[in-house]
């Protein structure tokens, strides 16, 4: 009896423990019921147990290790603006010090932290439609979905039904943005699936400005409203992304009135 197919990725992440806590209980409860997987798993266990057997795990030299070690640092070093030496030579001392370092992290801060934080939407994106887990509560009802959030998130989110523009509602669920317990509502784009992740704007890595990317294949439109942080995801094209973003918008602002 062999895994399901659209397990077999999950259960490496929740071997390894990278799945999050929602698609981690998700996948130990599928393992109480599928013979199948939960073979697959213990086979998973015995192969990583073998492969760190004394006998047969490899441990490199100190002097590899160290030189490796040495070499990830010096990549991982920031190298120094150029701006910073032409715009401030007379900068010394620790004022001058002080103006370069908080100069430099400006400079970077939005390059290092936007990216990594669309690749973590793209993947909660990914997950939820791989695990079976889109919704927690399903329903195109908006007066269901809204309030099923209470309680559950530091700020319940706008759910306006969108069908009239083309993005029927198809429930909400719980999942996580930035280590932190996140609204996801669901819609739909004809058979296209479009997750609009909420969460506190004070809580994350962007800034507050709008963004629309493309990232392995997927649409990210961000944007910021009321104190929350928006950020639709989907595989259609950023057009319809932004006419997505659009009609929320303007939905979710008639219902505030």
């Amino acid at each position: 009896m062999s895994a399901c197919a659209d397990r077999e990725m999950l259960l490496h992440g929740l071997l390894d423990g990278e799945l999050d806590a929602v698609n981690a209980a998700a996948c130990e409860a599928h393992l109480k019921t599928c013979e199948g997987c939960h073979a697959e798993f213990l086979r998973l266990q015995a192969l990583r147990s073998a492969i760190a057997a004394p006998e047969v795990a490899y441990h490199a030299p100190p002097r590899l290790r160290a030189s490796i070690e040495a070499a990830l640092a010096a990549e991982a070093a920031p190298a120094r603006p150029r701006m910073l030496r032409r715009a401030a030579p007379w900068a010394g001392g620790a004022v001058g010090g002080l103006l370069a370092a908080s100069l430099a992290v400006m400079a970077v801060a939005p390059q290092l932290t936007a990216p990594g934080l669309e690749a973590q939407l793209v993947d909660s994106h990914v997950r939820s439609l791989m695990a079976n887990h889109l919704t927690d509560v399903g329903t195109s009802n908006e007066h269901v979905v809204k309030p099923w959030f209470n309680g559950k998130v530091d700020v319940a989110p706008p759910v306006p039904e969108l069908s009239a523009q083309g993005f029927p509602l198809v429930g909400g669920r719980l999942d996580y943005v930035d280590g932190r317990v996140a609204s996801a509502i669901v819609y739909k784009r004809r058979l296209h699936t479009v997750n609009l992740f909420v969460w506190p704007e004070g809580h994350t890595m962007l800034g507050a400005g709008d963004r629309a990317v493309r990232r392995d294949g997927y649409s990210v439109v961000e944007w910021s409203r009321g104190g929350l942080r928006f950020a639709a995801v989907s595989d259609i094209g950023l057009g319809d992304l932004k006419s997505f973003r659009d009609a929320y918008v303007a939905s979710a602002g008639r219902d505030d009135h």
